[in-house]
């Protein structure tokens, strides 16, 4: 008696879009990242004590120190928005260290040898690195609230500047993580990162206005992309800096009164007019001088 081998049908490989299975790989590697912190709920406490240090070192120790030419609101409402930024800014560190951490275990060679997105590296980190960004955010908009912060535009002009907010950081995120990949150690990645953060937060108009910085480093001050992204924050907020029509380093008041009135009356500030001096006073300190 023969026996008949009946062959079994071979399995049937699913097919995906190349695009579906990096989407995949890379929520499963944003979900590693996120198990981490939830696990080590210290990275997300040390992450937040260092802007509330600087949040009530500005309010309640420099604020009164601090003189915004031209500002109609109370100063903890042009310092939030910088405060919100420089957060997001040196949150982006967390990338480059994590990054490098992994490259420096070997974790990132296992990753290459199993069939997975090599984009999905970076973009799982930086999407976890974002959703704590929000966390962080929210945590600080409470701070900013308790300590006399206010929004006085909409919800709709506030949830904006906070989307802004957002693409920023996921956009340093993404360059910091070049960083952290390109030296490949955490100590290196650090040290890396903190002269180029130290140089775009406190050369912005974060805390201060750029009009008060000198002439060569004023321009580098308004252009440079994390002081636009406080604007645009500040703005959405209602706490602008104030017109730069107004500045008398830009020489605006030097020209001729109707030129000064035609200049601050597309921004909406006032004009006052120079300083008259008394006949009679200056007789009497030519007297004195005599």
């Amino acid at each position: 008696m023969t026996a008949i081998t009946v062959p079994s049908a071979a399995p049937t490989a699913v097919r995906r879009p190349p695009f579906v299975w990096a989407v995949k790989d890379t929520l499963a590697v944003a979900g590693r990242n996120l198990i981490t912190l939830v696990r080590l709920p210290q990275l997300l406490v040390f992450a937040t004590i260092q802007p509330i240090i600087f949040v009530l070192l500005f309010r309640y120790v420099f604020g009164g120190a601090i003189v915004i030419p031209g500002l109609e609101v109370p100063y903890v409402d042009y310092l939030m928005p910088g405060i919100f930024v420089q957060t997001v800014a040196f949150g982006a560190v967390n990338t480059a260290i994590g990054l490098a951490e992994d490259l420096h275990k070997g974790l990132l060679e296992r990753f290459r040898s199993l069939p997975m997105a090599r984009s999905a590296v970076m973009a799982g980190r930086t999407i976890a690195d974002l959703v704590r960004d929000v966390f962080v955010v929210a945590l600080m908009c409470i701070v900013g609230v308790l300590v006399g912060w206010r929004v006085h535009t909409n919800v709709i002009a506030f949830i904006g500047g906070m989307l802004v907010l957002l693409l920023f950081a996921f956009a340093l995120a993404w360059v910091f993580g070049f960083i952290g990949l390109s030296v490949g150690e955490p100590e290196a990645a650090q040290a890396a990162s903190f002269p180029i953060l130290a140089i775009l937060t406190f050369a912005s108009s974060a805390f201060v206005s750029p009009e008060t910085m000198p002439s060569w480093l004023q321009w580098f001050a308004e252009h440079q992309p994390l002081s636009i992204t406080v604007d645009a924050v500040r703005a959405s907020s209602a706490a602008r800096p104030p017109p730069r029509c107004c500045s008398r380093s830009r020489g605006a008041w030097a020209s001729s009164p109707s030129s000064r009135r035609s200049l601050c009356a597309s921004t909406g500030a006032s004009v006052s007019s120079p300083r008259r001096t008394d006949p009679r006073s200056r007789a009497y300190t030519t007297l004195l001088a005599q």
